[in-house]
């Protein structure tokens, strides 16, 4: 059975879908209000208690008290996905790579389109740090949750406090 929550973590509305488990809950996405998000299926059941150490977890990343998730997931993609979401999963904690980076730890460097398909297929926002990837040239491209939330949680991993950043942001985009 598929269970789902919202929760309003200090960066944004945040869509935790997964299975229940034992601990609590197995997770299949995470997504972003106002960006590229799954919808609530009416064959889902509401079970905001299972994901409560997810939400923990997130919690203390958001915080910039945690810089690795201790999470149980339940993902399905392509074996080529899998093969760049391991890749995903590997780069530390306040590092960006490129596409092209993540297509030669992979054994496949001519594939950086796919990467990129691949890598904007990630179900797992902000655990799975899909937004450490840059362009080549240093710019920031393509983030589901949109570009904004991806320069907040690089500034978070560069030792920006979340709260000071969204102020930042907020009062940027008043300015103009």
């Amino acid at each position: 059975m598929t269970i789902y929550t919202t929760w309003r973590s200090p960066l944004c509305e945040l869509l935790l879908v997964g299975e229940r488990t034992s601990a609590g809950a197995a997770v299949s996405a995470i997504a972003m209000a106002g960006g590229r998000r799954t919808a609530v299926s009416p064959h889902w059941t509401p079970d905001a208690d299972a994901f409560a150490p997810v939400v923990a977890q997130l919690s203390e990343y958001l915080a910039g008290e945690r810089r690795e998730f201790d999470l149980e997931f339940a993902v399905s993609g392509t074996a080529f996905q899998h093969r760049v979401w391991q890749a995903l999963d590997a780069i530390p904690y306040g590092v960006t790579v490129t596409y092209s980076d993540i297509a030669e730890r992979i054994g496949s460097p001519r594939s950086v389109r796919a990467v990129g398909a691949a890598n904007g297929a990630n179900p797992l926002m902000i655990v799975r740090p899909c937004h450490r990837v840059i362009g080549r040239d240093g710019s920031l491209h393509g983030y589901a949750g949109g570009l904004e939330h991806k320069r907040l949680l690089l500034d978070l991993e560069r030792g920006e406090r979340l709260s000071a950043a969204l102020a930042a942001a907020g009062s940027g985009s008043d300015a103009g």
